[in-house]
């Protein structure tokens, strides 16, 4: 490449994949797909948001991928995949892309656990009603993201007037203007946009290299769909455990997106919100993103579903980690059925 695209040394570089893939999507559109960590352990698939690339992931990839199976890709435009046409720039072709991923990175009978940052949450709204979604993910990650009426809720410009505000943050969206070099003025602006007052230099640095490698005519395509977003219905369709997780401080998804979706998400599990940060969590705080990414693994992909690797006395066998035949989306929506009932005969 001929510019630094990411931070090379420090925990914010990108670790080194265990393997790489080239993903077709349904429209042709080739992805650069990456696979870290045990080949044998339970699986997590992870899409960035606007403007990033699978560099964005590099922290909680880090902390992931000791004990369990990481998928990252970069998303079409982005990173190492090649830019598609102008007709394939929509939330469709973004549901495309990740079943597609899911397809080509997973075993037969594999699930995963699902997660997405900003445009990477809508990917996996976008999908929900996709057969390959719901075969392949047992759970749900929904991180600094909204679902609809993103220009006009966005407080990059603190505008008083609704109507100036839309406008305003649609220019910002369309915008195919280069970003130019990653400077002190650069930065300083990329920190007030899109993280929290306490995101350290080193944080900083590694999310604008990152952004600034973005091609503009990609972010203006891009930025074009999600100022006319509405995936509302799609998130009402989104009927596996789902997390939610968002900064108090995003100015770009402020935090009434992230409570809007943990209010209609038919099966939330929990919305956290981390005080005083901003858009770019998972760089901002990746011990509290890879953390909830665990529990859902544990909650939904492993422990609460082990047939296997126990002792006759119900204890697991030491030193070895468990398994068990993943669930089928049927068993999910019974299973999920009959605790609701255990909880109204309770009450």
């Amino acid at each position: 490449m001929s510019r630094l695209t990411h931070v090379t040394s420090g925990p914010y570089a990108p670790p080194a994949p265990r393997e790489t893939r080239t993903v077709t999507s349904a429209d042709g559109a080739r992805l650069h797909a990456e696979i870290h960590g045990p080949e044998d352990a339970p699986a997590v698939v992870l899409a960035h948001g606007w403007t990033c690339s699978t560099a964005f992931w590099a922290p909680v990839v880090r902390e992931l991928a000791t004990d369990h199976k990481v998928v990252v890709y970069d998303q079409r435009g982005h990173g190492r995949s090649p830019a598609a046409t102008p007709a394939g720039h929509s939330t469709d072709a973004l549901a495309d892309d990740l079943v597609a991923v899911l397809e080509a990175t997973l075993e037969p009978g594999e699930r995963a656990v699902v997660g997405g940052h900003s445009m990477g949450g809508m990917t996996i709204m976008a999908a929900a009603d996709r057969p390959q979604l719901r075969a392949r993910a047992a759970a749900a990650f929904l991180c600094s993201t909204g679902s609809a009426d993103l220009a006009a809720e966005s407080r990059v410009f603190a505008l008083r007037s609704p109507s100036g505000r839309r406008r305003a943050h649609r220019l910002l969206l369309h915008s195919r203007a280069p970003l130019g070099p990653v400077s002190p003025v650069a930065k300083w602006a990329l920190k007030y946009a899109t993280m929290g007052a306490g995101a350290t230099a080193e944080q900083i640095d590694a999310c604008a290299r990152i952004v600034h490698a973005c091609p503009p005519g990609v972010r203006s395509r891009w930025g074009k769909v999600l100022s006319g977003l509405e995936l509302t219905g799609g998130v009402a369709r989104l009927e596996m455990p789902t997390a939610v997780l968002a900064g108090t401080a995003d100015r770009l998804t402020p935090i009434v997106h992230a409570r809007r979706l943990a209010s209609v998400l038919p099966d939330c599990r929990g919305l956290t919100e981390l005080p005083g940060l901003g858009h770019m969590t998972p760089i901002e705080d990746p011990a509290a993103v890879s953390g909830r990414l665990r529990e859902l693994v544990r909650d939904h992909l492993t422990s609460s579903h082990l047939t296997s690797g126990h002792l006759a006395s119900g204890h697991p066998t030491a030193g070895h980690p468990t398994t068990s035949r993943p669930t089928t989306a049927t068993e999910a929506q019974q299973a999920t059925g009959k605790n609701r009932q255990k909880k109204e005969k309770t009450a």
